[in-house]
């Protein structure tokens, strides 16, 4: 009980938010590494599941690199990269979020290009589409709640993860936690531990709202969809005959 009670007073102490080193600019360096990581993530896992999903070829290649990529740990990444030209620092963290965000996005994207009817796919090749209208203008958005579920899982994960950026110098709210135990400060670590955990709910919650926003038809705001009935602005579904 007083760990918390020193947690909540130091994150209580406005010192602790505006002073250099502070809350305020740890946080605004975990935002911009995590933020970093998962772009690069999506700049190349989104690009290569579509590839993959829309030709359906590499199916098997997709999960096993998957499942490889899960199994490094970030912290096995940061010590190789301290022995190469990466070094330590915001890069090298930034580098090795990037791997652990690629493989939740490269299968997602994969699986929901996939899972996108065929029948769509051939009435939009049979409109005169190419190849890339079809991956764009009618697989995509199909695709893109279960795209969305990737990010999600990867940003989170990034997010969290991005505490041990400060064990190799690349800054974020692990430096609290880090410093925390260095000084047997354990409110300061516990009070780290609530900045990271709510950051990465935020980020949960952040991007939920915005699939939900991307996800087309009626799946999207399904409580309008009920209101529009009701008003009779929307045909309802007719009863089936006895």
């Amino acid at each position: 009980m007083n760990q918390l009670q020193d947690a909540v007073r130091y994150l209580n102490d406005p010192f602790n938010w505006t002073r250099p080193g502070g809350i305020l600019e740890l946080l605004g360096e975990h935002l911009r590494i995590s933020a970093l990581a998962v772009l690069v993530a999506l700049a190349i896992a989104v690009p290569v599941g579509m590839l993959l999903g829309h030709t359906g070829r590499g199916g098997g290649f997709t999960v096993a690199l998957s499942n490889v990529s899960r199994a490094v740990p970030t912290l096995a990444l940061l010590t190789v990269f301290a022995v190469t030209p990466i070094g330590f620092g915001p890069t090298a963290t930034t580098v090795a979020l990037a791997v652990f965000a690629v493989p939740p996005i490269l299968t997602n994207t994969y699986v929901g290009f996939r899972g996108v009817d065929r029948d769509v796919v051939e009435a939009s090749r049979a409109m005169g589409f190419s190849e890339w209208q079809v991956a764009t203008r009618a697989e995509l958005p199909l695709a893109a709640p279960l795209l969305m579920t990737g990010v999600r899982t990867a940003a989170v994960q990034v997010v969290a993860t991005a505490t041990l950026a400060a064990l190799v110098a690349g800054g974020g709210l692990g430096g609290i936690i880090t410093l925390g135990f260095r000084q047997l400060d354990y409110g300061a670590v516990l009070a780290g531990a609530i900045l990271v955990a709510a950051l990465a709910l935020l980020t949960e919650l952040l991007l939920a709202g915005l699939s939900w926003v991307l996800t087309p038809g009626p799946r999207r705001l399904p409580f309008l969809q009920t209101r529009a009935v009701a008003r009779g602005t929307e045909p309802a579904m007719a009863a089936p005959p006895l």
